[in-house]
């Protein structure tokens, strides 16, 4: 799946290419014509500025025609800080040592609650590994305390969880239990990287972990959520690899990743960034954000909090499709109460309110979208990318946004917002090509100032 020599020889051939080479690159992606190997290694080598510009052009133009200016909004939920591994680079690694803690079943409704208060409908589920304090029984029990709890407006409508890699019969109960999206990042696909980075682990076993999608694919999930931790090891290699790595699962399977996630390492508890060899600087993260985009037009990416709101505001522009807001990385994190030392995960940047985020959203162009519609209208997998790759999906995923934009200024907006929503849903509303949808969008706007919710497409 992951052949290193051979992701090694194809970026030392990519710094021969010719201008005219990676032009040809780039008149191929602005076809969506797909990229191969040597495409992406291409790209991944580019210097010069002026073709890093239209590399970013064409990013944007691919995202804006097939996701539009839709950006879905989501947090993480930390409930359980045990963990037996080492990772050098995690705040939550067994050799820090603080008072460890699981939430329980009353503390995560409460987590739960702060978070509904927030107009939050898609939750992040996160854990640390530790069969004996957090095993799957315990996971089980936590989505089925998220999915339970409702307050006055609100409801978790969708559970994406990202655990340790598991086996097939645990992948099953997570499918059972009403999982959208597995996400499991492998940190670094660099082998030698990775066993250094996971000394004395469970998760040291590189093999097991590289091959999770395919134990959840047999028991069922076909929604997958991957990723690296960007400065571990060289960022070309670990953007070819994952394209690898998505391309195997789609002759596998058929489908590849849903999601890709794009974290950059980050300060955290127990480690010095200066001991890491391969951190990224802005530029260069913007670049493998508008690489990824060219090289899967399809999948969408995911940014976290990690970034700070000024790159969060630039990588929106060319290829992310999902971010977080409001989020904490701890666990408890969102109860108002500053008793007792809390270890986060790793360090935010952006501190800012859903609120915040979604008026600097909407100012910029963009529509934020609580939709989890997909998932439960079985729009998963295979049958999402065919949509997607259709063009189809704009006459579901725009008019879907609109609404939950609406249901989230009734029940939790303020007057500016719901000024700003209002100029925005009269401006998009126009531009439903299909008349039955337009009036359906249109009449479920009614509906919901009238006091339904949850209605979708």
């Amino acid at each position: 799946m992951i052949n290193h020599q051979y992701i090694e020889s194809l970026l030392d051939e990519a710094k021969n290419a010719s201008r005219k080479n990676i032009q040809e690159v780039l008149d191929k992606a602005q076809r969506k014509e797909g990229l191969n190997h040597r495409d992406i290694a291409i790209l991944l080598q580019l210097q010069d500025e002026d073709q890093l510009r239209e590399v970013f052009k064409i990013a944007g133009e691919i995202k804006q025609s097939i996701y539009g200016n839709r950006i879905v909004v989501f947090a993480p939920l930390y409930v359980s800080d045990y963990c037996v591994n080492n990772c050098l680079y995690c705040g939550y690694r067994r050799d820090n040592a603080f008072p460890r803690r699981r939430l329980s079943r009353e503390e995560i409704q409460h987590e739960v609650q702060l978070l509904e208060k927030m107009g939050h409908k898609r939750l992040a589920l996160e854990v640390g590994e530790d069969p004996v304090n957090c095993d799957i029984d315990y996971v089980l029990d936590a989505m089925d305390a998220i999915y339970s709890t409702h307050t006055a407006n609100g409801e978790i409508r969708r559970i994406n969880v990202n655990i340790a890699a598991t086996s097939t019969e645990n992948y099953e109960k997570l499918k059972e239990a009403g999982i959208g999206t597995y996400i499991l990042f492998q940190e670094t696909y660099h082998q030698p990287t990775y066993e250094a980075m996971h000394p004395n682990s469970l998760k040291g076993n590189y093999d097991y972990h590289l091959t999770a999608f395919d134990r959840a694919m047999e028991a069922g999930i076909d929604d997958f959520g991957a990723g690296v931790l960007f400065g571990l090891a060289d960022y070309k290699f670990e953007v070819l690899a994952l394209m690898l790595h998505n391309e195997y699962l789609e002759q596998q399977y058929g489908v590849g990743f849903h999601t890709i996630s794009v974290p950059r390492l980050k300060k955290a508890e127990g480690m010095e960034l200066d001991h890491f060899h391969h951190l990224i600087s802005d530029e260069v993260f913007k670049k493998i954000v508008a690489i990824i985009r060219l090289a899967v037009p399809y999948t969408g990416i995911i940014l976290s909090t990690r970034e700070a709101p000024e790159i969060r505001r630039e990588v929106l522009r060319y290829g992310v499709t999902q971010i977080s807001a409001g989020s904490c990385t701890g666990v408890g994190g969102y109860k108002e109460s500053d008793s007792g030392k809390k270890v986060n995960q790793f360090e935010l940047t952006d501190h800012r309110s859903p609120l915040e985020v979604l008026k600097e959203l909407i100012s910029d162009g963009n529509i934020p979208s609580y939709c989890t519609a997909c998932y439960r209208q079985n729009r998963t997998g295979d049958r999402f990318m065919q949509l997607a790759k259709s063009g189809q999906i704009q006459n579901i995923c725009g008019p879907n946004a609109l609404m939950t934009l609406m249901e989230f200024v009734l029940d939790y907006g303020d007057e500016e917002l719901l000024t700003m929503v209002e100029d925005v849903i009269h401006q998009e509303t126009m531009k439903i090509q299909r008349e039955d949808i337009r009036n359906l969008t249109l009449k479920n706007l009614e509906n919901l100032k009238n006091g339904e919710r949850d209605l979708y497409l």
